[in-house]
């Protein structure tokens, strides 16, 4: 099955959602990156511990866009490999997306 975006719906179910970015300020660490990918991400992204994503809140900095309508991660080419795992409809979209009380997928 295709998936086609329409003006009203994104590519992506993470485009339309984005709930995983904004869970929690520990969510978005880092785990099994070398030093050659963590030199990737802007240091202005990285919290003070360099330990993980920095965040505004619960918010990964580098979400962009409103959670539950239309999201989009600014750095998503060199992202961390908790967001990279992390797939619609799996445990952790599900536990993330009913915090926002956005219907599972």
């Amino acid at each position: 099955m295709t998936m086609i975006a329409t003006a009203s719906e994104p590519a992506s179910p993470c485009q339309g959602c984005g709930a995983c970015c904004a869970y929690s300020a520990n969510w978005p660490r880092f785990t099994i990156e070398d030093d050659a990918a963590l030199d990737l991400i802007p240091v202005s992204l990285v919290n003070d511990r360099l330990s993980g994503m920095r965040c505004e809140g619960e918010r990964c900095g580098a979400l962009t866009g409103k959670i539950g309508v239309a999201t989009a991660c600014s750095i998503y080419a060199v992202r961390p490999e908790v967001c990279r795992t992390c797939m619609p409809g799996d445990p952790e979209c599900a536990m993330a997306r009913r915090k926002f009380g956005l219907p599972l997928l």
